[in-house]
C-alpha cells in the first residue's frame, strides 16, 4: 500500500501543478515545483477527496516536500483505520 500511496500522491502533485509526472519525485520540494498557497490548497482538497481523510490545516501548512506529504498521509490513514476498527 505505501508504494501505491506514494505514486498516487506524486500523480496528484503533477496534476495540480500541470507538469509532467516524471518531473515530480518523492524528493521534490514544493518550492522546487513552484507551488503557491493556492496550489497547496487545491492539492489538499485532492488528497482529502482521494483518500477520504481530513488533513488538519496547521499540519498541511507544515508540509514542504512530497516525502513529508506521503509520510503524513500514511500516518493519517493508519490512524483512520485503527479508529474504524475500534
Amino acid at each position: 500500500m505505501p508504494q501505491e500511496i506514494t505514486e498516487k500522491v506524486l500523480d496528484l502533485i503533477a496534476s495540480t501543478k500541470r507538469v509532467p509526472r516524471e518531473k515530480v519525485t518523492i524528493d521534490s520540494t514544493f518550492e522546487e515545483l513552484a507551488m503557491d498557497s493556492l496550489d497547496g490548497l487545491n492539492l489538499m482538497f485532492e488528497i482529502e477527496g482521494e483518500f477520504n481523510i481530513s488533513v488538519p490545516d496547521e499540519e498541511a501548512r507544515a508540509i514542504k516536500t512530497a516525502r513529508e506529504l506521503v509520510e503524513k498521509l500514511e500516518k493519517l490513514l493508519q490512524k483512520s483505520a485503527s479508529e474504524a476498527k475500534a
